[in-house]
């Protein structure tokens, strides 16, 4: 299988590396000739454009920022669907707004390529080391026939249904994260409070019955959401949005969740984003 991957970022660079280690004849794109360099002693070729990497690969993985973006890279003028082939798959690794998946599926299956949705978590450690989590949504087959490039960079992987069913799996996932960061730092902050020396309470919790990610990442930050806000403050506000915004549109109702992530992000400055219906 000839595989092309555009989004060479923090966490789409270890999953390109991982597919070309593992011997799969692969195809880069990036805007910025400086991002191609790390590759130049690889056996990867690279393309002057989309569509130039989409004319000869069979599955094409995006894993650029947001909506804007995939859309630009997927069907502008010089987009990977302007030279697909019938066959081929399209594997949008972006967490997006599950309805940019949805129309992009529309717009290939026309041209008998398959769309996969497959936001991925973990960061770029777990992708280097082959362990992120890939949540996917589509068609059988079509997940079948990527599964063995996911599993150069992803542990599990786990196919949740219909295109767009990946985006709703990642967005709940954010969802609980931000949750839990506001309980993780409100629990060590009310521990300062009561004299109980926050990392020390924070040693006790990660090795106890409420232990979780968030817990580690807050307590790796001195008990403090300064650094995540810097790091993450902005997508988190932006997949908190959309997730709010979903429910909303579905008449679903959010519960303590949804105050809890409200609270995380007013710790970090933030508020959720306003994401308007579509």
């Amino acid at each position: 299988m000839r595989v092309g991957f555009i989004g060479l970022g923090s966490q789409g660079g270890p999953m390109a590396r991982r597919i070309i280690d593992a011997g799969f004849t692969t195809t880069l794109w990036a805007r910025r000739a400086a991002t191609l360099e790390p590759y130049a002693d690889t056996a990867a070729g690279t393309a002057q454009s989309p569509a130039e990497l989409a004319a000869v690969s069979d599955l094409v993985c995006v894993c650029v920022v947001g909506d804007a973006d995939v859309r630009e890279v997927v069907t502008g003028d010089k987009g990977v669907l302007a030279a697909m082939a019938a066959g081929t798959t399209l594997v949008i690794h972006s967490t997006v707004h599950p309805t940019t998946c949805r129309e992009i599926a529309e717009l290939a299956a026309p041209l008998g390529i398959s769309v996969l949705d497959a936001p991925v978590s973990g960061g770029g450690p777990a992708a280097a080391e082959g362990r992120l989590l890939v949540m996917v949504g589509g068609a059988v087959e079509a997940v079948e026939a990527a599964r063995p490039v996911f599993a150069t960079y992803a542990d599990p992987i786990v196919h949740l249904g219909e295109v767009g069913a990946g985006q709703f799996a990642k967005l709940l996932n954010n969802l609980l994260f931000t949750a839990n960061l506001a309980t993780a730092q409100g629990t060590l902050r009310l521990g300062a409070e009561l004299g109980v020396d926050p990392g020390r309470l924070g040693e006790v919790i990660t090795h106890g019955t409420a232990s979780s990610f968030a817990l580690g990442r807050v307590v790796a930050a001195g008990g403090t959401l300064d650094a995540l806000a810097t790091r993450a403050g902005d997508l988190l506000r932006k997949d908190v949005g959309l997730i709010a915004e979903l429910a909303d549109a579905a008449g679903a109702t959010p519960g303590i969740e949804l105050g809890a992530a409200d609270a995380a992000l007013a710790v970090m400055n933030r508020e959720r984003a306003a994401i308007p219906s579509r």
